[in-house]
C-alpha cells in the first residue's frame, strides 16, 4: 500500500522577456525567482516545480525552442508512475488590474505590432494544418475549480475566453496541441503590471495558483 497510488504533478512554467510597450516584464521577473521562493514557502505534497523558462517574446521566430522545451518535458515522465505534467506559462496585460485564466487558444495571429524578432503575422493561422483560424483550442485545466481556489485565496481573478492574438495566444495554442497529443494539461494566465499588482502579491499569487492546479488535477 502507500505510495503506489499517489498522484504526483510536475508544473513547469514560462514567461515572457520584455516587448514593445513594456519595458519590465513581470513575468520575467516571476518565473525568474520563482524557484527559490517555492522552495522557501513549500509546495503540497507531491507537487514538483518543474522547469522555469523565460522566453523572447516573439511567435515564429522562437517556435524552435518552444517545441523542444515542450517536447522535452514530455519525454521526462516516467509512463509507469502516476504522474501529470502542467505546462503554466504567463503573460502580461498591460491593460488589467487583475489576474485572468485563459480558457482557451484561437487558431490565429493578428499581431497588432511586430514582436520582438520582427515578425508581425496578419490574420494567419498558428497551425495552417488545423485548418482556418476560427479554430480554437481549450485548456482541459479544472479553469472553475482553479478560479474558486484562488477567490477564496483573496485574489482579483477571473475567467478569460480571450487570449488575444499576440504571443500570448500564439505560444498558448502550441503548448495546447502538443499536451493533447501527449496527454498532458496546459494553462495560460496573464497578469498585470506591477504597478497594479505589486511584485510580492504576484508571487503570492503564483504559489497559489500552482497549488490551485495541483489541487485539481
Amino acid at each position: 500500500m502507500g505510495s503506489e497510488g499517489l498522484k504526483t504533478v510536475t508544473i513547469h512554467v514560462t514567461g515572457f522577456k520584455k516587448f514593445q510597450g513594456v519595458s519590465e516584464n513581470p513575468t520575467e521577473i516571476i518565473v525568474s525567482k520563482l524557484k527559490d521562493y517555492v522552495s522557501k514557502v513549500g509546495l503540497p505534497a507531491g507537487v514538483t516545480l518543474g522547469s522555469c523558462t523565460v522566453l523572447e517574446t516573439a511567435g515564429e521566430g522562437i517556435l524552435p525552442v518552444l517545441l523542444k522545451l515542450l517536447e522535452a518535458g514530455a519525454s521526462n515522465v516516467d509512463p509507469s508512475t502516476n504522474e501529470s505534467v502542467v505546462w503554466l506559462h504567463f503573460g502580461v496585460n498591460s491593460g488589467s488590474q487583475r489576474f485572468a485564466i485563459e480558457q482557451q487558444a484561437a487558431n490565429e495571429a493578428n499581431f497588432r505590432c511586430p514582436d520582438e524578432l520582427g515578425w508581425q503575422p496578419q490574420k494567419l493561422p498558428v497551425v495552417r494544418e488545423d485548418g482556418g483560424t476560427s479554430r480554437a483550442r481549450r485548456t482541459n485545466c479544472s479553469v472553475e475549480a482553479i478560479h474558486r481556489f484562488l477567490k477564496r485565496g483573496g485574489y482579483d481573478v477571473i475567467i478569460s475566453e480571450d487570449a488575444g492574438r499576440f504571443v500570448c495566444n500564439y505560444v498558448y495554442y502550441h503548448s495546447l496541441r502538443i499536451a493533447e497529443q501527449k496527454g498532458h494539461k496546459s494553462l495560460f494566465v496573464h497578469v498585470p503590471l506591477f504597478s497594479k499588482i505589486d511584485e510580492e502579491t504576484q508571487m503570492k499569487f503564483t504559489a497559489s495558483l500552482l497549488e490551485a492546479i495541483a489541487s485539481t488535477c
